[in-house]
């Protein structure tokens, strides 16, 4: 690609005119890719922009998730406005994927100069433009830093650790994460605890939730159903994996009714396996009800109307936490531990038979209640904006961090001497 063909997709991606030189405003792009995203950036755009005098958020959406069910329909109920910036990245292995991303976001950021670049979560998205920012010497935070699985095996986890690497600035949802990021080198000048920003988006919207009629277009009762999600490659993609899943189905569903909104993903692999996993993506298995993916206000009402709930969700464990609703997570492991010591969720892993124990007792007799971890009070977008403007704007920044790499060298040449 010759010079003139770069700057030609340049000014298509991102005008001129939309480059404010000199002003005192900083300019926070705000990436998303895929919906568990948009549900952690909608309060803290929301609240940067309640600060217009010192910062300008700007929402790129990559097109990771692209569809209307996945995308589209979140941005509508969790009344964001229309991306600033839409790359259409769209789908593909994880390398071109992630590829095509870091093309078109080295793009953005040389024509924007962003004054820092915030990231979410663990999904191929956050890692591309983690990677992208810090080759271009752009201030990278990351909301939800430190979680960990401890599982290489996972993608989301590799996302994790190299976006925590990169980042400077790490916004914490819990102590576990912070825990983690220390025993892994972080700086703690680095680390600010902020609390789950999930809930901020959770606690807004669950009024408007209610009104829902979801369970009348389903014809389901409260109390009277288990809700089920399942989408992790690792359960998905695995026809072995995939049979001990409908031994889990087939014995709920022989009692109690299954609520299903089933991932494009899963869909797929579920209707390419034909059997059992064709018969359940296809609607034909009893007593569970198939449907698209939903939008987040009916999926949050079924949520809080369900007796109990099957996932391999992250998010989904931080939700029913703090709705009160017995979570089993079908996994060996989950980054969110906090949901288990101070929540309503069970590693449960892929155990059909326990599974099964537990989603009946829940099913006979539905429980209510559970704890609710620390900073997760709806309020975490205040204290991450805070965040961002202590960071933005007291000190000199860059001579700090310079400083604690240093340290953080010497300190390792020093052991490398001693060993």
């Amino acid at each position: 690609m010759n010079n003139s063909d770069y700057e030609q997709r340049l000014s298509k991606r991102v005008p001129a005119s939309d480059v404010r030189a000199g002003s005192a405003v900083k300019d926070i792009i705000l990436v998303a890719g895929a919906r568990p995203n948009f549900i952690k950036l909608a309060p803290l755009y929301k609240e940067l922009c309640r600060r217009p005098e010192k910062l300008c958020p700007i929402v790129l959406h990559t097109g990771q998730h692209y569809d209307q069910k996945m995308s589209d329909v979140f941005f509508q109920e969790l009344e964001l406005p229309e991306p600033d910036i839409f790359l259409g990245a769209g789908s593909g292995t994880h390398a071109e994927q992630t590829a095509r991303i870091m093309v078109e976001m080295e793009l953005i950021f040389m024509r924007r100069k962003p004054d820092m670049v915030v990231v979410f979560g663990d999904v191929n998205s956050t890692l591309a433009a983690s990677i992208t920012a810090a080759k271009m010497g752009i201030p990278l935070a990351h909301v939800e830093a430190g979680l960990r699985a401890f599982d290489r095996s996972m993608p989301e986890e590799i996302n994790r650790l190299v976006t925590d690497t990169l980042a400077d600035l790490l916004l914490t949802p819990s102590k576990d994460a912070n825990r983690n990021l220390e025993r892994e080198g972080v700086p703690r000048e680095k680390i600010v605890m902020v609390g789950n920003i999930v809930i901020d988006t959770l606690a807004g919207q669950l009024s408007r939730a209610d009104k829902s009629d979801i369970l009348e277009r389903l014809q389901i009762e409260s109390g009277a159903f288990a809700l089920m999600t399942m989408h992790r490659p690792g359960n998905v993609d695995d026809r072995d994996t995939v049979d001990i899943l409908l031994d889990i189905v087939e014995g709920i569903a022989a009692e109690h009714t299954i609520v299903f909104p089933i991932h494009p993903r899963t869909h797929k692999n579920f209707t390419g396996m034909g059997g059992r996993a064709g018969a359940l993506a296809a609607g034909t298995m009893n007593n569970v009800i198939i449907t698209e993916p939903l939008g987040y206000l009916d999926f949050l009402k079924l949520q809080k109307e369900s007796a109990v709930i099957l996932t391999d969700s992250g998010g989904v464990q931080e939700e029913s936490t703090y709705l009160g609703i017995p979570c089993l997570t079908l996994r060996p492991n989950t980054e969110r531990p906090v949901t288990i010591t101070h929540g309503s969720n069970h590693l449960i892993g892929l155990d059909a038979a326990i599974a099964i124990e537990h989603a009946r007792r829940y099913l006979q007799k539905r429980t209510h209640g559970a704890g609710i971890p620390p900073l997760w009070d709806g309020k975490t977008a205040v204290r991450i904006a805070d965040a961002i403007e202590k960071f933005l704007f007291e000190g000199d920044y860059k001579r700090e961090m310079d400083a604690l790499h240093m340290a953080a060298r010497e300190e390792a040449l020093q052991a490398l001497r001693t060993s």
